[in-house]
């Protein structure tokens, strides 16, 4: 993966913005690659394509890569609040590459990747309506928690401007897929209990240890009565999704 992109195309262009956009983008239309199938290649989109700019022409994922000059830190910002949580509950948010590019160099110094399946309600964070004197006075963004997302999720594509293999990149997707095969109205719990489990920093646990996330859990969910139960009940799905090993009685493993 080439991480030098081509600056001069900036010059054309005074926004800081739009600089960057077609920077980016550009550099997108080139480097970027499928990690769902062997595509080498992602598709540019029309501008203005809805929520997405790339789509693989093998597979017919669709990517929406988002850039900033600024270190990728737990928080990203995203655009309106209502259209991310639709997509999420109707199972559309497209698979999310996120960039950090040295603006000097025009050079990618991080980039991570977040499948589609990947996204829960707890991740969309509601930000305050533009004021009154805004433009869009009233208007809902939103912001997404990378650290309410499993680290299993949260994919390196590239680390401090060192690119892992295509086929590294390829696996590890391949082991979280199996999250894609739950319902969007089941799959943030699922998402939810992952990410509180990979907290611990053990690699085996027992289910009363698993009870100690139950506070953790109460926050995003608080109007579900039944969180024990439905903690016992998502340690089996991961179970059942590979990401989790059931060893014996009460007692689990993480793979």
């Amino acid at each position: 993966m080439n991480l030098t992109m081509t600056g001069e195309l900036a010059t054309a262009y005074q926004s800081g913005s739009q600089r960057a956009r077609v920077v980016t983008e550009a550099w997108g239309e080139k480097s970027l690659y499928c990690p769902n199938c062997s595509s080498p290649k992602l598709d540019r989109l029309k501008h203005n394509t809805k929520a997405s700019d790339y789509s693989c022409p093998a597979c017919g994922f669709w990517y929406q890569l988002k850039g900033q000059k600024t270190r990728l830190g737990n928080s990203i910002i995203d655009g309106a609040y209502a259209a991310m949580m639709e997509a999420i509950q109707r199972d559309e948010t497209p698979n999310f590459y996120f960039m950090e590019y040295e603006l000097t160099t025009w050079r990618v110094k991080n980039l991570l990747l977040i499948p589609h399946f990947a996204f829960s309600p707890s991740v969309i964070i509601k930000r305050k309506p533009l004021s009154i004197t805004a433009r869009r006075a009233g208007w809902v963004g939103c912001n997404i928690a990378l650290n309410r997302i499993p680290v299993d999720a949260r994919i390196a594509v590239v680390t401090e401007s060192k690119a892992a293999s295509a086929s590294e990149v390829r696996e590890k997707y391949r082991r979280v897929k199996p999250l894609e095969n739950i319902s969007a109205k089941h799959r943030g719990w699922t998402l939810d209990v992952l990410n509180a489990i990979r907290t611990f920093g053990l690699i085996e646990f027992t289910t009363d240890d698993a009870y100690r996330l139950i506070p953790q859990l109460e926050q995003l969910h608080p109007d579900n009565r039944h969180i024990r139960e439905k903690l016992r009940q998502q340690l089996q799905v991961l179970r059942d999704a590979g990401l989790l090993i059931h060893i014996e009685r009460g007692r689990w493993r993480i793979p």
